[in-house]
């Protein structure tokens, strides 16, 4: 049976929650952009330079795997180390802060 923690969560608390994932969403979206962009003048330069060598789908398949796993982080598609283990690391920790707290007095 799982440890489930309830946390009482204030305005400023929410807020700061939200907050931090917009940011997250926001550095997504720029983080595409830049993939899309950067890609496109690669492309260009690949076919332009060396056509009979085409090397531009190497960055496009690693940044657009690295594009990918960032966005199914960001907006938690497929959580690697999901909510119930963010819980449990925190009750451990706490535990173990207290632990040491009461041996320390």
């Amino acid at each position: 049976m799982g440890v489930i923690m309830e946390i009482n969560f204030n305005e400023e608390d929410k807020y700061y929650l939200a907050k931090k994932k917009v940011e997250n969403i926001k550095g997504f979206y720029s983080n595409l952009t830049s993939y899309i962009g950067v890609n496109i003048v690669l492309i260009f330069i690949n076919l332009y330079t060396t056509p009979h060598h085409l090397w531009f789908y190497w960055p496009l398949i690693w940044w657009g795997a690295g594009v990918v796993f960032h966005g199914l982080k960001v907006f938690e598609i497929f959580p690697v180390l999901g909510k119930g283990w963010e819980e449990r690391k925190i009750k451990e920790i706490m535990d173990k802060e207290k632990e040491n707290q009461s041996k320390w007095q």
